[in-house]
């Protein structure tokens, strides 16, 4: 059974940094792209960053390039998202992803993951 957990989420004043962790099990994670998608209730759902299987390629959505850091560590399982200068507006649930392996091209389409966490809560306070 694949299971994907968050954790690392919290309440942070704007400017202050957060680390999410996803722990995954129940796949072979080496052979997986993981993704971070966000959403705000009302809203889609929308691509934050992803990683490529062997972490050779990384992608970020404009509003966070700079600011946040994807990276993988296969030998525990797990992916992270270092975020920085965190602002209001990521305020969001974030969910990690993981799916088959992906070009860079299409690494940013959600349909494209076959399994999700459960997400953490990011609030940002200004």
């Amino acid at each position: 059974q694949v299971q994907l957990v968050e954790s690392g989420g919290g309440l942070v004043q704007a400017g202050g940094s957060l680390r999410l962790s996803c722990a995954a099990s129940g796949v072979t994670f080496s052979s997986f792209t993981m993704g971070w998608f966000r959403q705000v209730p009302g809203k889609e759902r929308e691509f934050v960053a992803a990683i490529t299987w062997n972490g050779g390629n990384t992608d970020y959505v404009d509003s966070v390039k700079g600011r946040f850091a994807i990276s993988r560590d296969n030998a525990k399982n797990a992916v992270y998202l270092q975020m920085n200068s965190l602002k209001p507006e990521d305020t969001a649930v974030y969910h990690c992803a993981a799916g088959g392996r992906m070009t860079v091209l299409s690494i940013r389409n959600a349909n494209l993951y076959g399994y999700w966490g459960q997400g953490t809560q990011v609030t940002v306070s200004s």
